[in-house]
């Protein structure tokens, strides 16, 4: 068995691997929320089957109600690689989302529900866009490293 190194009095023992498993976790946390968020998303669609329509109509309206969750699983793609734009584009989309929602509550569409709505959809989409912009900026970060040494 390998014991490690004895501490010095008022110094943090630190692991060669702990930035590694950080860097690993900030990477795969944003991708995997996308794709359950996305199929999150994606169940809202099911509300199309209803008896009285037809194959063509169901299959209409699934496309309908999915374009959000086409649409992010498209950003999803493009973010896998370069991700300041599913930073940009997942905080975007829970601003749009919110943006729609409140003025309807203030209107008198909906009641203050809405903002259990907002923290529902929007705050989870707030969420894996700005974890997507910190592992861009550490990346980035990295890669200034390796540029100066």
């Amino acid at each position: 068995m390998v014991t490690p190194p004895p501490r010095k009095k008022g110094v943090f023992w630190y692991n060669k691997n702990m930035g590694k498993n950080i860097n690993k976790y900030l990477y795969w946390t944003p991708r995997i929320l996308s794709i359950i968020f996305i199929c999150f998303l994606a169940l809202f669609s099911l509300d199309v089957f209803e008896p009285g329509f037809s194959f063509w109509q169901i299959v209409v309206g699934l496309l309908i109600h999915n374009i959000p969750a086409f649409v992010l699983l498209a950003v999803l793609i493009i973010s896998w690689k370069r991700e300041i734009v599913g930073g940009v584009v997942f905080i975007l989309a829970g601003l749009l989302y919110t943006v729609t929602v409140i003025p309807q509550m203030f209107g008198g569409q909906i009641g203050w529900w809405g903002v259990s709505w907002i923290l529902t959809i929007a705050g989870p989409a707030f969420l894996i866009g700005i974890l997507f912009i910190i592992n861009w900026l550490k990346k980035r970060n990295n890669q200034k490293d390796i540029f100066i040494k």
